[in-house]
């Protein structure tokens, strides 16, 4: 006799109820993640799916509109059905809502200014904006856009990002702007910049956006890996424990982290 398992059994279950489904998201999750278009015997490799189920799939998702198929390269990309996607979660600012209250928790607890920003093409632009009281006035607000490669909160999020994309927003030295006479203006400067954030695990700022203000930033990170966001914290130029806001800092971020991830 068959034997039917209870809601208990199966909520405790680690395997996928609808495999079809779960690896469509995979597939998804992993074009998102890429750089450029690729070849489905890569996807197969990488998500180690058969190539049967990977074509069959692609396929699917290419009749709604969800991938692109590049015959004349043989590599599959998003299509316009997730740009979509995309649009809607960035009209339901799902970022700004979830992060607005850690925010705001962060600036309580450290008593300075607290931000969440997106990169922006070569900028970063600012969603989410927490002032301290009888802290100094800051040229970032919700809706500013300020150069990534000389805040804390976009060298963050360009330590994570691909070098290769990287290397395509700063080819060359006509891609630095310049705000106080500070900061990296080729891109060599930046590279060596990067590493440091890189091996320090959060990325810092100082008088290169505004004199006499310091940040620190760290990166808040999808499931793919890729940077979504950055949480930081500005000062004045004073004594203050940088280990210290860098650890608050990034414990905020994995608690964004985590909550996109649910």
């Amino acid at each position: 006799m068959s034997v039917i398992p209870d809601s208990a059994e199966s909520a405790g279950r680690s395997d996928p109820q609808v495999p079809a489904a779960e690896n469509t998201l995979r597939i998804l999750s992993y074009l998102a993640g890429r750089p450029a278009p690729v070849a489905a015997s890569a996807i197969a490799r990488e998500l180690s799916l058969p190539r049967s189920t990977v074509y069959h799939l692609l396929t699917t998702l290419s009749t709604h509109g969800f991938v692109l198929h590049f015959r004349e390269e043989h590599r599959w990309g998003l299509g316009t059905s997730a740009f979509e996607l995309a649009g809607g979660y960035t009209r339901q600012q799902p970022l700004a809502r979830l992060g607005r209250p850690l925010i705001a928790a962060l600036s309580d607890r450290l008593g300075e200014s607290t931000h969440l920003a997106v990169m922006s093409g070569g900028d970063v632009l600012y969603i989410v904006e927490e002032r301290a009281p009888r802290r100094p006035a800051l040229v970032t607000d919700v809706g500013v856009r300020l150069p990534a490669h000389l805040t804390a909160s976009g060298r963050a999020m360009l330590a994570v990002l691909p070098r290769e994309q990287v290397r395509a927003l700063y080819p060359s030295a006509s891609a630095f702007p310049d705000r106080t006479g500070l900061g990296p203006r080729r891109p060599a400067e930046l590279r060596e910049l990067l590493r440091e954030v890189r091996s320090r695990g959060y990325a810092t700022e100082d008088s290169e956006v505004a004199a006499g203000l310091r940040s620190v930033g760290v990166a808040v990170r999808d499931q793919a890996g890729w940077p979504v966001a950055a949480v930081a914290v500005t000062w004045a130029d004073e004594e203050r424990d940088e280990r210290a806001l860098a650890d608050a800092v990034t414990a905020t971020a994995s608690v964004l982290e985590s909550r996109l991830k649910r």
